[in-house]
């Protein structure tokens, strides 16, 4: 009796084992839950609204943006960990999802293992900018000034551990600057001291500084990508500047939980990847400053992991403390 018992129990755990396998019969047929880590309104909860109406179109079904901001995006991402894969929930994950996996000490989730990476969306540079009469008018300058002075240049950004104070903190490294990190709770706060003169300057994306720019009230003085950007022709790289193989690039990309059917991540995958190639998207992404840039799968996470690895790095040849 008892080894008819284990072994129906064996088989009804199979059974249920097996079961998400097909949770995509009829998918999607109810709306989709698209996570993201930052608050609404922001440059990533935009692009999840643009990406996720262009969802709406292709699949049939209302595609819902879910904000839970907090923790540097990790709430989000420990929510979708815990989710059911069957591609009802999935997440916007931006780069930070990155920098947070070098940096927390603790995480409540394992960054590769407990998602299934759909694609890559977007890639962006980040901006280096001061306030218009600022002494520091060029790149050079601050890179002269910066590995002169004897007192710290001030720079913010939206927080610690934030890509933009990873992007900064590679770049100190690199050019041997003396600088001084000012976190902020999002970058809005960070580009306000600058306008009220108490930083030198914010490291940020275009979105979030391009109408300043344009109004003349703030100075780009380079970007951080490898060539130089659609919105800011005149501004050189930072490798233009001098430091020859400086790079970073933020980026956006879609993942659901681990376990999530192939073929409904085939289908995320190619349905995102025809968004992406639409006239009136790419004009969208054009006015946030962000590149519309599709990946598969596989190239997604190792593009992640590669990203971990280069922050890990870093944090550990500049001795930043980890949260």
């Amino acid at each position: 009796m008892n080894r008819i018992t284990r072994r129906t129990a064996l088989v009804g755990l199979s059974a249920f084992a097996i079961a998400p396998a097909f949770a995509d019969e009829g998918w999607p047929n109810r709306p989709i839950s698209l996570l993201t880590g930052y608050a609404a309104g922001g440059p990533t909860d935009t692009l999840a609204r643009i990406v996720g109406e262009g969802l709406r179109r292709r699949l049939g079904e209302a595609v819902v943006i879910e904000s839970k901001p907090g923790a540097a995006g990790t709430l989000a991402a420990a929510q979708l960990a815990r989710a059911t894969p069957d591609g009802y929930t999935l997440i916007l994950l931006a780069s930070g999802f990155a920098t947070t996996a070098a940096m927390y000490r603790k995480l409540p989730y394992r960054p590769l293992e407990d998602f299934s990476m759909i694609g890559l969306l977007a890639e962006f540079p980040f901006v280096i900018a001061t306030y218009a009469d600022h002494p520091i008018g060029t790149a050079p300058d601050l890179l002269a000034q910066g590995s002169s002075n004897s007192k710290p240049l001030l720079y913010g950004t939206s927080g610690n551990g934030s890509n933009q104070h990873l992007a900064m903190e590679l770049l100190a490294k690199m050019a041997n600057l003396l600088v001084q990190h000012v976190p902020y709770r999002g970058g809005a706060a960070a580009i306000v001291d600058l306008l009220g003169k108490r930083l030198d300057f914010v490291v940020d994306p275009p979105s979030s500084l391009l109408e300043f720019i344009n109004q003349g009230k703030l100075r780009a003085l380079a970007t951080t990508g490898a060539s130089r950007h659609f919105s800011l022709p005149d501004v050189p790289t930072v490798a233009e500047a001098g430091v020859a193989g400086y790079r970073v690039l933020s980026w956006h990309g879609l993942a659901g939980p681990v376990g999530l059917p192939v073929s409904v991540s085939d289908r995320l995958a190619a349905e995102s990847a025809a968004t992406l190639a639409e006239p009136t998207l790419i004009e969208q992404f054009k006015a946030l400053g962000i590149s519309p840039k599709s990946s598969g799968a596989g190239e997604f996470r190792l593009r992640i992991a590669a990203d971990i690895r280069a922050w890990n790095e870093l944090i550990d040849s500049a001795g930043i403390e980890r949260i």
